[in-house]
């Protein structure tokens, strides 16, 4: 059954139709007609429970990724420290023109 005829029949439980005339409307379960209810219920309590986006995501965003871009450098100035300790080569330089 495609999502659509699910939400309608879900729809029409939540308008107060009997569960029995709806399941032998649509050829379904009772049990399967309270499994699709419970699962839009939950959904729709999931969709209250999400607080509306604002300028804080994105500035959140933002300095994780600053954040994940300085690690790395740091990562990197470590390697290149150590290296140098052990006196082992930087890596290949172009030649200069």
């Amino acid at each position: 059954m495609t999502v659509k005829r699910k939400r309608e029949a879900v729809l029409r439980l939540l308008r107060g139709e009997d569960l029995e005339m709806v399941s032998r409307d649509l050829g379904v379960t009772a049990a399967t007609l309270t499994s699709w209810r419970e699962a839009f219920m939950t959904g729709g309590e999931t969709a209250l429970r999400a607080r509306p986006g604002d300028d804080r995501d994105e500035r959140i965003k933002r300095l994780e990724a600053t954040v994940g871009r300085m690690a790395m450098e740091r990562e990197l100035l470590d390697e290149k420290i150590r290296r140098m300790e052990d006196g082992q080569p930087l890596g290949r330089r172009r030649p200069r023109r």
